[in-house]
């Protein structure tokens, strides 16, 4: 199989890989050395796929399998067995899953819009007062805001106050655990142990507010609302009719702040970015917003889902930029992989950076940002496996139509108020914190008045 050049005895290909944007560097791995090849970190061998063929047969449910392995596997120390983090094996993944789905179903997305529009509201007016603004940090601001109010009845207070201990932690987390899987411990302790020593008092802090917050909920300290917290609270596993544990609780509420929002503000992010570029497609959307809106009130729930064109560009950005720009699976068996042999247990890594640009699926043009690749025949004439940026199988996103509903919300009412162009000189750098998202991303805004 492929691999690198110039591997090096016990550290393999270590010294090749890029810590701070490691997924960018393996897209461009699969430029160099093609759709399929192996990288070995310090012994463990792992093989890479990034084409069309491959991808196809790492997605059959039937030979592969989610893998929980580094980096997502070190979040177990802040997210234990959540969904995003539990072993296949582990009967937790199955019971949250199980108690959880009905809160992603079309009556609770309905619940859900008000308290997003109100989110949005909150970020619209406090972009009123601003001059350029902080992209990056301010579509943070919002998910969190979105997710703690919707999911668990818990406001940030993300447009009135400095930026949440929980958010400065949680962001130090991440960069801990995404560059830790690529280095070598002895240089983590030599030249990151003040990381190191401030790793376990960040995860303390998160664990910290969300048992207040869940704690609150139960003393009758918050009122009760009919969200994922009280869900989780009041509603056993169909199946086993048992209540999830606190422990449990604690994990999904984890795993739903940290994976709920920042994919969403990197995708809002990323969106923006290439709006403040091409102002055709913003003043194309905002024909579209008003021609669905019918009036000057905000948007109804029902008149989200008929914002296509919209719907489009978050597609698009998808594709360019999916959240989490890579995943990882495992061989069920002994198995073949477009003629490679593969062990049982063998872990594959999906560059998703690489797919969604493979040109034999998407053209040559595939660093062109075309919302119209995601007009229905462009979508029912590509195969399946050319597009997945909530993942694959069972395992995939139990929240894709949340974060989609939102994100296309968000846009809708950020065009509709503002235009958006680029601080000049801007060029765009994608940071890396297992998901992705637009560094110093500034933009001027331009109060509209429709």
């Amino acid at each position: 199989m492929p691999h690198p050049s110039w591997r090096l005895p016990f550290l393999g290909d270590v010294l090749r890989l890029d810590p701070r944007r490691p997924v960018q560097r393996e897209a461009q791995f699969v430029r160099e050395l093609g759709d399929v090849f192996e990288i070995d970190i310090a012994g463990k061998k792992v093989v890479v796929v990034g084409g069309g063929d491959a991808a196809a047969e790492v997605f059959d449910e039937s030979r592969f399998a989610k893998a929980v392995v580094p980096p997502v596997s070190n979040l177990r120390e802040l997210a234990g067995d959540g969904l995003f983090t539990a072993f296949n094996s582990e009967p937790a993944w199955a019971q949250a899953h199980n108690v959880l789905m009905p809160a992603f179903s079309q009556s609770s997305m309905r619940s859900y819009h008000e308290v997003m529009l109100e989110c949005v509201d909150g970020l619209c007016g406090y972009w009123a007062a601003q001059g350029p603004v902080d992209v990056s940090s301010d579509m943070n601001r919002l998910t969190l805001e979105v997710i703690g109010r919707t999911g668990f009845g818990y406001s940030f207070d993300s447009f009135s106050a400095g930026r949440h201990p929980f958010v400065e932690s949680m962001t130090r987390a991440l960069s801990f655990v995404s560059q830790s899987a690529n280095d070598l411990p002895v240089i983590r302790e030599i030249f990151g142990w003040k990381a190191l020593r401030q790793h376990p008092k960040d995860i303390a802090l998160m664990q910290r507010t969300v048992d207040e917050v869940i704690a609150a909920r139960r003393h009758g300290q918050s009122p009760r609302q009919d969200d994922l917290l009280q869900r989780m609270l009041e509603h056993p596993d169909p199946q086993t009719g048992e209540l999830l544990t606190d422990q449990s609780i604690r994990n999904q509420v984890l795993t739903f702040l940290v994976a709920g929002h920042e994919t969403t503000a990197g995708l809002l992010s990323f969106a923006l970015h290439y709006l403040s570029l091409h102002p055709e497609m913003a003043e194309r959307a905002r024909s579209e917003i008003a021609q669905v809106r019918d009036g000057s009130g905000p948007l109804r729930f029902e008149q989200v889902a008929k914002l296509r064109y919209v719907r489009r560009l978050v597609d698009e950005t998808l594709r360019l930029w999916p959240s989490g720009p890579a995943f990882f699976r495992k061989a069920c068996t002994d198995t073949t992989l477009v003629g490679y042999p593969v062990r049982k247990g063998q872990t594959v890594l999906v560059v998703l950076l690489a797919l969604h640009r493979d040109p034999t699926l998407w053209g040559e043009d595939t660093e062109t940002f075309d919302p119209d690749r995601f007009l229905p025949a462009a979508v029912r004439a590509r195969p399946a496996h050319a597009y997945k940026p909530f993942g694959v199988g069972a395992r995939a996103c139990i929240g894709r139509q949340f974060a989609l509903h939102e994100a296309v919300l968000a846009l809708a009412e950020i065009l509709t108020r503002f235009e958006v162009a680029p601080v000049p000189g801007y060029e765009l750098s994608v940071a890396e914190l297992l998901t992705i998202r637009p560094e110093g991303l500034r933009m001027e805004l331009h109060p509209r008045h429709p």
